[in-house]
């Protein structure tokens, strides 16, 4: 078993390293990380042989995926962390420079499905609960973690929204407004960033094998979408140095039909 991180003892439970990196492999922060898409992702990167961050609330999944990656030969290292903890991840940049000097790359994966519920009867409570995670601890991230991305030769960021931003439905505003905030977010900073080497892009997955789709529609047959696993590979490929579009958004069914 790996070693404690020590450099952030406000962890209750502390990070763990599994293998450090090399000094050319990329640094990849994955949101999300436990489990569905995040999961999907960090698993195919570590095969392409990044080393990825994996930050995730369920501290046993990401130690069954740290299992997994390393038995593959892989690197990654464990945070069990809420994204809305102000105060903790206020102190992410610091610990990532003690540790790895560098951040190559920034998935920003995590999300919350919300309510699904008429705008009349939707609870505040949930609303700012969704708002947090989809949005607000995003220009958290992104503003603690810019400096460090500046800092990387090739930096990259890839956002996972939806088509509900586009697709409206009865019953999804939280959500639906929740991810057009986020998409907007990620596309301004695109443009902010269009004279530097940071390229910033976003994908629509569309209909995926996840739990938040079977809480969406449990009706469905989740064996007539495809695996999250499937998608992990265009999302690595967004991470690559040679990845050179920026302000995009790729649609997945069009690319795996490309």
């Amino acid at each position: 078993m790996a070693a404690a991180w020590p450099t952030w003892p406000t962890f209750k439970s502390s990070p763990e390293i599994s293998v450090m990196p090399s000094e050319t492999s990329p640094v990849i922060l994955v949101t999300g990380a436990s489990r569905g898409i995040g999961r999907a992702v960090t698993k195919e990167i570590a095969r392409r042989g990044m080393h990825t961050i994996a930050l995730a609330r369920t501290q046993g999944a990401l130690e069954a995926l740290d299992d997994e990656i390393s038995a593959d030969g892989g690197a990654v290292t464990l945070i069990t962390a809420d994204l809305t903890d102000r105060e903790m991840m206020a102190r992410l940049p610091e610990a990532l420079t003690a540790r790895f000097g560098r951040l190559d790359g920034f998935v920003a994966n995590a999300g919350l499905l919300g309510d699904l519920t008429p705008v009349s009867d939707i609870q505040l409570k949930d609303w700012d609960r969704t708002m947090d995670v989809n949005v607000t601890a995003n220009v958290q991230l992104l503003s603690l973690l810019d400096p460090l991305l500046r800092a990387a030769p090739a930096p990259r960021v890839v956002g996972i929204t939806t088509g509900r931003v586009r697709k409206l439905a009865p019953f999804w505003a939280t959500y639906s407004a929740t991810k057009a905030a986020f998409e907007n977010l990620l596309l301004t900073y695109a443009q902010e960033n269009e004279e530097t080497p940071l390229r910033v892009n976003l994908v629509n997955p569309g209909p995926i094998r996840t739990g938040m789709r079977e809480k969406a529609m449990p009706g469905e047959d989740p064996e007539t979408l495809p695996h999250p696993d499937e998608l992990a590979p265009l999302i690595a490929d967004l991470l690559s140095p040679e990845e050179t579009r920026n302000g995009a958004t790729v649609d997945f069914r069009e690319w795996r039909t490309a």
